[in-house]
């Protein structure tokens, strides 16, 4: 595979073409929702183009598994062209270990997410694809992105349409949910682009124009009180966006009220662009910020906070939407514990809780949307019994549940396990803590499990309910297999971001000791 992929030489083009189909496919589903009206017909025309283009996406990206060099921790696949020369901005995109995984979640679950809301959708149905397909092109800007400038325009072309999206097809208080998550992220955002104009001005200050080239950044030697106050800007936009406690508050207003595949794609991977803008950004460009001893104990005191604070409330929601939603602020604490103790372990521990969080709560959505469908109410007492009516739709709640628990065998039991064997090397008693995190996450999932499907069949319209159909088999066995295979056998995963996880953790180490001892002499 790998040859043939050197043959046609895929790494010279696929990214750019990855983040151009789906704005082409976005303008051509528009443009036939304006042409055909918007009948039955045109809709599921409208369905069929969206998910095929999103089926192409995930088969064009599926190559970067095979191209990757996993040995190398550089940019690979880079595409570099001029762009808006005057503002010294290039469009220049790269891969790497730390984003490759990223881009193959993105494309994956971005299908799945289509056929989830298959039937949901009923109005506007051809606006409502062409903003997921023009979602899909922001967040995979995200996460490949080379140029600083680039970085913050995807980061801004993502949150349109998702504040769209829950505004328009959300539940009841849609429009408030989507101007909270919209005013939370757009403070965070405008500081970020504050820090990065800043950035840009001074990188490019030798040769009298901006440059917002990501390897020229990172040479950059910056006082010690600028890289306080750039650390503190690109901060604030990454822990909103995570979201880490006690920056939290907007997230499960927008997973209860947006549509199903709006809290898929939330969950499985909007969230992820905050840790993965620590990783990429955060830490590298600022390591003795970020490693400054009481700057690195607090976020890891908050991490800490929000995984046991993020169970606690999830144990006592009735509403099965807004559990799984602070199962997210847990789980994204274990992120940002692995993240900031900065061992190899740690961190690719990290890496795989993103990934298999992506999946099995993109799946807990997608279960939870499914249900929702057939009764129209996510009131977990609503439920009981239900198992004996719908054994597949039993059976499958309760496997994606022991993997977000991190059953050992399944994809959470991976990253869980990481990160507290490279969290405990550098702090043993917050790791102690956030193990009961573990134990909080299984009383929460399996009561709620309990009471949904195992209790008696008190309900007389439940026993009237229908089993999953083919579609909906047809999108959730794919996250089980994902599920399965990364919990036996997660060492291909591994191997693809080893090289350049242990080059972070190496550089922010010594950067750290470097710039701190500037600090230390500068203060003098």
């Amino acid at each position: 595979m790998a040859d043939f992929l050197a043959s046609i030489n895929y790494n010279a083009w696929v990214l750019p073409v990855l983040l151009a189909l789906p704005v082409l496919g976005a303008l051509l589903v528009w443009s036939h929702g304006a042409l055909a009206g918007s009948g039955e017909s045109s809709s599921m025309t409208a369905r069929r183009m969206t998910l095929w283009i999103l089926i192409a996406e995930f088969v064009l990206s599926a190559g970067l598994w095979w191209s990757l060099d996993s040995a190398s921790a550089q940019w690979q696949a880079v595409y570099d062209r001029p762009w808006i020369e005057a503002w010294g901005t290039r469009f220049t995109v790269g891969v790497d270990g730390l984003s490759v995984m990223m881009v193959l979640l993105t494309t994956f679950l971005m299908p799945l997410a289509i056929l989830g809301g298959w039937t949901g959708v009923r109005s506007r149905v051809h606006s409502y694809h062409a903003l997921m397909l023009l979602l899909t092109t922001g967040m995979l800007g995200v996460f490949v992105a080379k140029d600083l400038f680039l970085f913050y325009v995807m980061w801004e072309v993502m949150l349109v349409p998702m504040y769209f999206i829950i505004g328009i097809w959300g539940g009841e208080r849609r429009i408030y949910a989507s101007l909270k998550f919209f005013i939370y992220t757009m403070v965070g955002s405008l500081l970020m682009l504050v820090a990065i104009v800043y950035l840009g001005i001074q990188a490019g200050a030798p040769a009298g124009r901006p440059t917002f080239d990501y390897d020229a950044i990172m040479a950059l030697n910056l006082a010690p009180t600028v890289t306080f106050w750039l650390f503190g800007a690109f901060f604030l936009a990454f822990a909103v966006k995570v979201p880490m406690f006690p920056f939290h508050t907007w997230l499960p207003d927008a997973h209860v009220e947006a549509p199903t595949a709006g809290s898929v794609i939330l969950a499985g991977i909007l969230l992820k662009l905050g840790t993965y803008g620590f990783l990429r950004i955060a830490l590298p460009f600022f390591p003795g910020v970020a490693m400054y001893p009481w700057v690195r104990t607090t976020i890891i005191v908050l991490a800490v906070v929000g995984i046991v604070y993020g169970s606690l409330v999830a144990l006592v929601q009735p509403d099965i939407k807004k559990l799984v939603a602070y199962s997210s602020v847990a789980h994204l604490g274990f992120v940002m514990l692995g993240i900031f103790a900065l061992t190899v372990e740690s961190v690719q521990g990290a890496l795989m809780v993103m990934i298999g969080h992506g999946l099995s709560t993109g799946a807990l959505f997608l279960l939870v949307g499914i249900i929702y469908e057939r009764t129209h109410t996510r009131m977990i007492d609503a439920y009981g019994g239900i198992a004996r009516v719908v054994p597949l739709f039993a059976t499958i709640l309760t496997i994606v549940a022991l993997s977000s628990i991190g059953l050992p065998g399944t994809n959470g039991f991976v990253g869980e396990f990481l990160v507290l064997v490279g969290a405990f090397r550098t702090y043993p008693g917050m790791t102690v803590i956030s193990a009961t995190g573990v134990i909080l996450a299984a009383a929460y999932l399996l009561w709620a499990v309990q009471r949904l499907i195992y209790n008696p069949l008190d309900k007389p319209a439940n026993a009237a309910l229908k089993d999953l159909n083919w579609r909906e088999l047809g999108l959730l066995v794919p996250i089980l297999a994902g599920i399965l295979w990364m919990g036996v056998y997660p060492r291909p995963v591994l191997d693809r971001m080893e090289a350049s996880v242990q080059k972070l953790v190496s550089d922010v180490a010594r950067n750290a000791e470097r710039q701190q001892a500037s600090m230390m002499l500068g203060g003098q």
